[in-house]
């Protein structure tokens, strides 16, 4: 039963609401016995004066040897009244006179005896110290539910009487056992009523989940061009909801990359696949073959393995270092030192294609790198200015700091990258073979260069742009870190 969230919010809600309400009853019944008593202490203070009063009264009237008797008698006959009793007590405890000595006044609630003077309570009230004016407050046990009672001085010139004033506390009983009888009713309607209520406004707000759900149990690698309907952007609901669609967004975009990668591995793969193949069954298909032919074909073959083999080496640094396995071998690297060391690795290619190398290098740029991939990412910049630059073009190589960055600029003069496929430049495959020129003969990389040296890049905590690209030419920027500002692990 408890399985689902809605009766989980339920119980919970119906717990919480039932602890209040029995806090609340709780509060409510404590404050009402507490108010209903202070009421009573009034009311006793109030009908002791008005006896004292009438005693005095009646004491001036009376000059007999038992006037204060007399007139503690006259003055209980004029205040008689329902479940109240008045005593006249010594100082020892001895009842010298009480109202039950009098005709029971019809309609009381309690059949009042002598027994409840008896009571340890009521010796005890007694014997409380009181002055002139002032009184004490004590419950007294007798009748139905006990009385409370309040003891003062009968007179302040005879200090050894007191009036005790009685009154019985079963009205105020009566009065709390139907409010707990109340509450005893209300408390679980209350609670059935908001267990219900709770139950459907809990079903309610959470039927968008139940319908989200149904809708994300129907989708697979198949359909994860369909989105959750969001019926309101703004609630919670709903922002999990947009929140579901950017993660299919980019699931989406993923399995699409994922697959566009896959389909251009295999068509990279094929072609030299197909051309060791093809060359070898054509030799092996003729006997008669001149030595010239054979080592045509092994040259072919060479350099369709090398290729290859150079496929297959990028595509496993991009693989491990999409799964976070390529553990950077970081050290204390000179950028200044390490560029020039690769413009003269690659001068040769580009006195072959006819292309001029200029450089901008400052001194000292200390920055921690490994090496080799530093090395391989400026290899592949200056391979792909190289390789899109025509014959009589120049590559320039600038090295530089700019505050707490390392600043690497390579910069060609070749046709530039139409400004619709720029924002592909980086991605795996790519390749924008129909806008730069090539040489003759030049059969171009598989598209994986500047992705590596993306990844490179980053790896360092920089990142590599294309800063600039129209018809006079290309601009690819790596920022870098300085080495005070690199992190040692990775």
């Amino acid at each position: 039963m408890l399985d689902s969230v809605r009766s989980r919010m339920t119980v919970w809600y119906s717990g919480l609401l039932g602890l209040f309400l029995i806090l609340l009853a709780g509060l409510t019944y404590f404050l009402y016995w507490r108010n209903s008593l202070a009421s009573m202490d009034s009311n006793l203070l109030e009908l002791s004066e008005t006896y004292i009063a009438t005693f005095n009264a009646e004491l001036k009237d009376d000059t007999g040897p038992d006037s204060v008797k007399s007139a503690a008698h006259e003055a209980m006959l004029e205040h008689r009244f329902r479940d109240v009793v008045y005593a006249i007590v010594e100082s020892n405890g001895q009842v010298l006179l009480s109202s039950l000595d009098l005709p029971a006044v019809r309609g009381g609630s309690e059949k009042l005896t002598p027994e409840i003077f008896d009571a340890n309570e009521f010796r005890e009230l007694t014997k409380d110290s009181v002055k002139a004016g002032t009184g004490s407050f004590r419950n007294v046990p007798g009748g139905r539910n006990g009385f409370r009672g309040y003891v003062r001085l009968l007179s302040a010139d005879n200090p050894s009487v007191k009036l005790v004033v009685l009154q019985s506390l079963h009205p105020q009983h009566e009065i709390m056992e139907v409010i707990r009888h109340t509450f005893y009713w209300i408390i679980p309607f209350a609670l059935l009523l908001a267990s219900a209520g709770g139950y459907f406004l809990a079903r309610k707000s959470l039927a968008p989940v139940a319908d989200m759900a149904t809708q994300a149990r129907g989708m697979g690698a198949s359909r994860l061009s369909e989105r959750l309907e969001v019926s309101n952007p703004r609630d919670e609901l709903g922002t999990l909801a947009l929140s579901f669609n950017e993660l299919l967004d980019r699931l989406e975009k993923s399995f699409e990359q994922q697959r566009r990668f896959v389909a251009d591995a295999s068509h990279e793969l094929r072609t030299p696949v197909a051309i060791l193949q093809g060359e070898t069954e054509v030799t092996l298909s003729r006997t008669d073959r001149a030595p010239e032919e054979y080592r045509e074909t092994l040259s072919i073959l060479k350099d369709e393995s090398h290729r290859l083999a150079h496929i297959i080496e990028d595509l496993f640094t991009l693989t491990r270092a999409d799964a976070g396995q390529y553990p950077l071998q970081l050290r204390e690297v000179y950028l200044d030192e390490l560029a020039a060391d690769v413009l003269r690795r690659t001068r040769s290619l580009a006195i072959a294609k006819g292309i001029t190398l200029t450089s901008s290098i400052e001194p000292e740029l200390l920055l921690r790198a490994d090496e080799d991939l530093l090395r391989r990412m400026l290899l592949n910049l200056l391979d792909n200015a190289i390789k899109y630059t025509p014959a009589s073009g120049k590559v320039n190589v600038e090295c530089r700091r700019e505050g707490k960055e390392l600043v690497l600029r390579v910069t060609d003069t070749g046709t530039g990258i139409p400004a619709e496929l720029q924002s592909r430049i980086f991605e795996r495959f790519f390749r924008a073979d129909k806008a730069r020129s090539r040489s003759e003969g030049d059969t171009g990389g598989a598209g994986l260069g500047l992705s590596i040296a993306t990844w490179i890049a980053e790896a360092h905590y920089g990142r590599l742009e294309l800063t600039r690209s129209n018809s006079s030419g290309t601009t690819f920027t790596a920022r870098l870190p300085a080495a005070a500002e690199t992190t040692e692990t990775h």
